[in-house]
């Protein structure tokens, strides 16, 4: 590995422990905690004077309304695979096995930080805080509260999808993949099961550390390699 890729793994490295320290380390968060909050009630108040803001906030936070940025992904990976030769297809899929190993990682990493933070709507409740809960407006099962909000889970997934896809298809696909993250993780925020900061900082924080080093070192490509010889190629052919 050059010197030069060293010390960019290095520079992301530093600016995702900066990023998660400047807010870790502030008595309540220093600024962040502002930010949050004023990002928590413009929406928490939006709720309540707009019927259509609501439900719509309140469709996006169906557990069902997951999935669809899972078939957006998957929609995005198909477009560069159905591009691809037979030993394209193969490294595809091979490095889609790959990401499945780099989300494994990240929740390693995840768990050993252990960071029990409720989201915004349960901790201003807690405080006695006026908080719109649209499930209780709505009366629909919807994801508007959690006991612990930080890292932001899907921002963290979508993350990860984006840095594969910029590093082996470029520009345009860390492009798309950027724009899946940033639809798909305001609908949490809108609904307060999360602060921003879980995915501002958290998701950011924790993929720039740990897909730095997948990514901008041989790790993933060497899983990669790897796994393609496991599968035939005849398997590819038929696509």
């Amino acid at each position: 590995m050059s010197t030069k890729k060293l010390m960019q793994i290095m520079a992301c490295n530093a600016a995702g422990i900066l990023l998660f320290l400047s807010w870790y380390l502030p008595k309540n968060h220093g600024f962040w905690f502002a930010v949050d909050k004023n990002i928590f009630y413009f929406f928490n108040h939006l709720v309540a004077e707009s019927k259509a803001f609501l439900y719509f906030v309140a469709v996006t936070n169906f557990r069902a309304f997951d999935s669809i940025a899972f078939i957006v992904m998957l929609l995005i990976f198909l477009y560069y695979f159905f591009q691809q030769d037979a030993m394209g297809k193969r490294h595809m899929f091979c490095m889609g096995l790959a990401m499945l190993c780099s989300v494994v990682l990240v929740k390693i990493v995840d768990g050993r930080l252990n960071i029990h933070r409720p989201s915004a709507t349960t901790y201003f409740a807690s405080i006695h805080e006026p908080v719109n809960f649209i499930s209780k407006i709505t009366g629909w099962h919807v994801k508007d509260k959690s006991g612990t909000s930080f890292p932001g889970d899907h921002g963290m997934m979508l993350l990860i999808f984006t840095s594969f896809m910029g590093k082996y298809f470029g520009k345009k696909a860390f492009l798309s993949g950027l724009l899946v993250f940033l639809i798909f993780s305001l609908p949490r925020i809108m609904s307060g099961a999360h602060w921003f900061t879980d995915v501002a900082v958290g998701s950011v924080s924790i993929v720039l550390v740990v897909m730095s080093w997948v990514l901008m070192t041989p790790l993933a490509d060497k899983i990669i390699r790897w796994l393609e010889p496991k599968f035939p190629l005849s398997i590819f052919e038929r696509f």
